[in-house]
């Protein structure tokens, strides 16, 4: 199986100067060619291919060695294929009849990784093996960057790229054949229904805690953009305050990833078979419609609360959540099966009776045909596990 490994990197302060410096003249690269497709397409109508933006590399090299040519031609081959990938994500919508956005120039905040697509050529990780403490990655125009690896990197490293977040960066491992962690086996399925009071409740009546780390975060990001609004635009400052903000956005998302892998190895260590639901969390969390009135005005759409929950889902990290699962089951030789939610909380867990009327509040479910009362996520997770017990069952029989 393929598996990624990110780290901390802790390069010094030139090592910093020449990362920052990598990214640029990648981003500049990535521009250049967008730049290049662009016009050739509007002067000419010609459409140009990765193969000839690759071709020039060499002679771009070669004209500005003090600047493009101090760095890996492999990591900007790569960077072409990300623009290439860009227009053919583009095509790809514009074929299905969406919507689709043009490639954008990518702006200094918006270009934030440098891959390389083969380790050994312009990187090497674990640069330095007979180091007995640390670890390095060395990368071509910068050097042996030391690694805080918390972990060992198991299988074939394939690919490596570096990433910069706020005011740190960090190094991502790509491997290949990476062994398979079986867990003993338990014997045990559960069903799970996502929540916003609490992140997971299960058909046993667990209840996973809901830290809602961005809410906790509230006030220090309101202070900070308060802060930004206040800075003039271009100056110094405004850039340290929007990297400031970017750092308590980024402490957020990593918490909430923390989060999400201790509530899926919980469910992963004491489960063989654990079923959720097949959420669409992009629809779920669509902002509401509005609706004219016919006067020059609009209907109450519940646009307010509607936000309000959209914010909350989104905090609850459900996305990440189910992400991380499917991966640990994986790795765990655990099954996850995903089932329709269609009616899972207004269906009777005891008689099967369905009604809108059985959910009276979030909390509590009451059913009207057998009187039949439980916890209202609690009564979901139970049809959800017996839904995926029913897939399960009609799969093997087929």
């Amino acid at each position: 199986m393929r598996r990624s490994y990110k780290f901390l990197l802790r390069p010094t302060v030139g090592q910093a100067i020449a990362l920052t410096a990598c990214l640029n003249d990648h981003r500049a690269l990535y521009n250049a060619a967008l730049e290049h497709r662009r016009t050739a397409y509007a002067k000419a109508g010609v459409s140009v291919r990765y193969g000839e933006q690759s071709a020039d590399l060499k002679h771009i090299r070669a004209a500005d060695a003090g600047g493009q040519g101090r760095w890996s031609f492999s990591s900007q081959q790569a960077t072409l294929r990300r623009l290439d990938r860009a227009f053919a994500a583009f095509f790809a919508r514009l074929k299905a009849g969406r919507t689709p956005g043009f490639p954008r120039f990518k702006g200094t905040g918006r270009f934030d990784t440098v891959e390389w697509p083969r380790d050994g050529d312009g990187c090497r990780w674990d640069s330095q093996p007979e180091h007995p403490s640390a670890a390095y990655v060395r990368l071509q125009g910068v050097g042996h960057v030391r690694v805080h690896r918390h972990r060992p990197v198991r299988g074939v490293v394939k690919t490596i790229s570096v990433k910069r977040e706020g005011f740190r960066w960090h190094v991502i491992v790509s491997c290949d054949a990476v062994p398979a962690e079986a867990l003993p086996a338990t014997g045990a399925a559960v069903g799970i229904d996502l929540r916003v009071a609490s992140l997971v409740a299960t058909s046993h009546g667990g209840l996973l805690d809901n830290p809602r780390y961005l809410a906790a975060s509230a006030d220090r990001i309101a202070s900070a953009q308060r802060a930004l609004a206040r800075r003039k635009r271009g100056s110094t400052r405004r850039r340290k305050q929007v990297a400031r903000i970017a750092a308590l956005h980024a402490k957020v998302r990593r918490r909430r990833l923390d989060g999400a892998h201790k509530a899926a190895l919980a469910l992963v260590g004491g489960y063989d078979v654990i079923v959720c639901e097949d959420l669409r969390i992009t629809n779920m969390t669509r902002r509401a419609a509005s609706r004219p009135d016919g006067e020059g005005g609009y209907l109450p759409s519940g646009a307010a609360a509607k936000s309000g929950l959209n914010r909350s889902i989104l905090d609850a990290g459900w996305g990440v959540f189910l992400t991380i699962l499917s991966h640990k089951a994986e790795s765990a030789g655990r099954e996850l099966i995903a089932v329709n939610p269609a009616n899972t909380s207004r269906t009777c867990a005891c008689c099967g009776h369905c009604a809108k009327e059985n959910r009276r509040t979030q909390a509590e479910f009451a059913c009207t045909a057998c009187g039949h009362s439980a916890h209202a996520d609690v009564n979901a997770a139970i049809n959800i596990l017996r839904a995926g017990l029913a897939l399960r069952e009609a799969a093997e029989a087929a």
